[in-house]
């Protein structure tokens, strides 16, 4: 049974719709279960302003994009790249000190590994779209 507390955070759609209005686009798909998304970031150099973002998923990858869209500004692009990496290799945000990411500790029970390629997606797409920059 998915926690209701993902399912409330998914259906954040505020960032919700691409604007269509830079470069920084990029969009992937899990080759495992076929979630789609695409990301749209709005940059000043090294600084993320605004994220908004298009899926075709399930409600992990949903509630893992509104999270990521809603703390996205709050790190620079290298930073995210750093972050990203630490997620890859840890499975999860446990390892990571920073309060900033503790909204995705649902997302990453260990009652959901196996929809971590879910989850981690729109990760991967914001990585892509910052190189895009």
């Amino acid at each position: 049974m998915i926690d209701k507390s993902i399912i409330k955070i998914a259906f954040n759609t505020k960032n919700y719709g691409l604007r269509n209005k830079t470069k920084n686009i990029s969009t992937l798909k899990n080759q495992i279960c076929g979630d789609k998304i695409s990301i749209e970031l709005i940059m000043n150099k090294e600084k993320i302003k605004k994220m908004h973002y298009e899926t075709q998923s399930c409600i992990f990858c949903q509630a893992s994009a509104s999270l990521l869209s809603q703390i996205v500004l709050k790190y620079k692009k290298d930073e995210w790249l750093d972050i990203v990496k630490i997620i890859q290799k840890n499975k999860g945000i446990s390892s990571i000190k920073d309060n900033k990411l503790n909204k995705f500790n649902n997302l990453f029970l260990k009652k959901y590994q196996n929809r971590f390629s879910c989850v981690i997606l729109p990760f991967l797409a914001l990585v892509k779209a910052t190189k895009n920059s």
